[in-house]
């Protein structure tokens, strides 16, 4: 439990400041974070310790030679550039802090010199706090421990909680909170021999659509929902007096109570039912339906995904489809993360997908096992937003009498209608044709693993440009077991190839995060908006590109970023602080992006991802500024590992 300011550090011996300086300076403070969640008392006992130094222009603050820091330091004025330590004298600066900026954070926690050189760039005034004071302070203020110990994550919470209130006027939604938080007041629990009577009479008292069926030992042994009431006792003319057992659904599907509600949004998605049984302590404590998690929405998960599977023709998929995107919007305004609204979007669109496959593959009389449809790029990795277009292939079996290129033939027609329906489902054709129905993607295992080898053996440009796309791999539909092989020894033999990592790592590093040297970010003219950052290709292309490197060096066979980053991090045994930066400030990029999207939809102009910072809030520029920051030091981590 923190602590709060004890007398002994309240009370110490403090310069002689008139409380005029005092007030103007806890006022200046309180302007940045964390120092703006700090209480009054707090920001005066800070301003009564702290003095103003100021270093000429080019001057170092800080550096390795000048040992443990005996001073925390915050930009009062001015900025500072940081350098590599074995820099060449022309290389540009590797990040810029500014007003409000605290350093060297990470040196005075661990007691260990600075690992760059901090020089100023112009001039430069800074507030300064003796090491023990810093001590002190981190001891005794909740709000600056948890920022110079979690200074990103601290820095996101703010913004959420923001965001939150901005979408929906509270911070409670639905999606975003535990199972247990989420469970209905009433819940109807019994056991499988209790008569059907008694518990629909329980049923009725507690306005419940469902009642959960548990053992002795707390199980949920099945489930009885109003669709089990009309299908087992009204159509079969069974009596309400007979045992629970006989009328419920067996081996429902259960959820710790721990777990977050948008886990059981997704698992309603991919199963296509209405209720997940909550577990909490090991015992069934009852179940949610789509109408707990979706009250504000007008069509929840189950019901569009419903209407997905049930499409009876491609007319009716493609008006499913836009009921799709009219429930992803929703989620995006009510400020669902950007890590469950993608994976969210991805697993709605792989059930248009899947129903797509299906009503051709019946006209065209394709046999489901023949074949794997393969996604790839951002649908490959779980990672699209509303601006995405296609990136497919197919994988089939060759045929028993050899005749190869009849089938693949046949494939290939049954491919390009997929892609034509797909894109009549409001999914553009790939603008470069990665898509099944170009016959360059519509091969035999044998037939993708002689490209890919090629690819590995000759890392060209090329080659480079396909790593990108199609080593995002994830089967989809159809015989997944052949998919799924092809993706593993993909994994398997890319981690051998050395020279083609490197150069694949080279070719990440050439992307340079936007931050300027005399400006936070360094801005450009994209699709005729000026003063702009492409935040997907000098953003998120940071980690999505350093992640895929990284996974494919160590053998991993996962697609999405962020599994990518904690699969490394846990194989490698990397610092949790180190991942968990990298994958807010990650999410934190993919969340800008699709608000930006969002805003683009509002206001029926086509996607894109071009952001302006200066249209940001001041917290999320500064977020952005650190998140970017990120994005440089995974780079620095791919540069360490292949000694770039």
């Amino acid at each position: 439990t923190p602590r709060a300011f004890t007398e002994s550090a309240m009370d110490r011996t403090s310069r002689p400041v008139t409380s005029e300086l005092l007030a103007v300076t806890a006022d200046d403070l309180a302007r940045h974070a964390p120092f703006d969640r700090m209480t009054r008392r707090e920001l005066e006992w800070l301003a009564a310790r702290l003095a103003v130094v100021y270093f000429a222009p080019e001057a170092i603050v800080l550096s390795p030679d000048n040992g443990v820091p005996q001073f925390l330091h915050i930009i009062k004025q001015g900025a500072l550039h940081g350098f590599g330590v074995d820099a060449p004298a022309a290389e540009a600066p590797r990040w810029l802090l500014s007003a409000g900026d605290s350093f060297p954070l990470g040196a005075l926690l661990g007691a260990r010199p600075v690992t760059n050189i901090y020089r100023a760039a112009g001039d430069l005034f800074c507030y300064r706090l003796p090491a023990d004071d810093f001590r002190a302070l981190m001891g005794d203020s909740p709000a600056f421990r948890e920022f110079a110990t979690k200074r990103l994550a601290t820095l996101l919470v703010e913004s959420r909680r923001t965001q939150r209130i901005d979408a929906a006027g509270n911070s409670a939604q639905p999606l975003e909170r535990p199972l247990r938080d989420v469970l209905p007041a009433d819940n109807v629990i019994c056991t499988a021999g209790e008569p059907l009577r008694s518990v629909l009479q329980r049923m009725r008292l507690g306005r419940a659509d469902a009642a959960v069926v548990s053992d002795d030992a707390g199980n949920a042994v099945g489930i009885f929902t109003l669709r089990d009431l009309r299908d087992r006792v009204v159509l079969r003319d069974t009596g309400v007096d007979c045992p629970m057992g006989a009328v419920m659904t067996p081996a429902p599907v259960s959820l710790p109570g721990d777990v977050m509600a948008y886990e059981a949004a997704l698992t309603m998605a991919e199963r296509g039912f209405r209720h997940v049984v909550v577990m909490v302590d090991g015992r069934a404590a009852g179940c949610v339906s789509d109408g707990d998690l979706f009250a504000f929405a007008r069509l929840g998960v189950p019901a569009i995904s419903s209407a997905v599977r049930n499409a009876p023709d491609l007319p009716a998929l493609t008006r499913a489809a836009g009921q799709v995107r009219e429930l992803t919007r929703d989620l995006g305004q009510q400020a669902m993360p950007a890590e469950q609204l993608t994976r969210m979007v991805a697993t709605l669109n792989d059930l248009v997908t899947i129903r797509a496959l299906e009503l051709v593959a019946d006209d065209c009389g394709i046999p489901r096992d023949g074949y794997c449809w393969l996604a790839f790029g951002s649908e490959g990795r779980h990672e699209q937003t509303f601006a995405t277009d296609q990136d497919n292939g197919l994988v089939f079996h060759p045929p028993v009498d050899g005749d190869i290129e009849s089938v693949r033939s046949a494939f290939i027609r049954f491919a390009r209608r997929v892609n034509e329906a797909l894109a009549q489902c409001g999914f553009p054709l790939c603008h470069g044709e990665v898509m099944a129905g170009n016959p360059r993607w519509c091969l035999t295992r044998v037939e993708w693993q002689a490209a890919f080898g090629t690819w590995l053996r000759t890392p060209d440009a090329e080659s480079l440009l396909h790593a990108s796309i199609f080593f995002d791999m994830r089967p989809l539909y159809g015989d997944l077991a052949l998919g799924t092989a092809l993706r593993d020894w993909l994994s398997a033999t890319s981690s051998g190839h050395t020279v083609f990592l490197r150069l694949l790592a080279e070719n990440a590093l050439q992307r340079e995060a936007p931050l300027g040297l005399l400006r936070d970010f360094v801005v450009e003219d994209h699709g005729g908006r000026t003063g702009t950052i492409d935040l997907k290709t000098s953003g998120a292309a940071l980690f999505v590109d350093a992640a895929r490197v990284l996974s494919l060096a160590a053998g991993d066979t996962h697609a999405g970023t962020a599994a990518r980053l904690r699969a490394v991090a846990e194989q490698r045994q990397l610092a949790r602080t180190e991942v968990d930066a990298w994958l807010d400030a990650f999410h934190f990029v993919q969340r800008l992006r699709v608000e930006h999207q969002l805003r683009c939809l509002a206001e029926g102009r086509a996607t894109e991802n071009y952001v302006a910072p200066d249209d940001l809030n001041a917290l999320d520029r500064r977020i952005l500024k650190e998140a970017l920051r990120q994005g440089r030091k995974l780079q620095e981590r791919l540069r360490l590992d292949f000694r770039l």
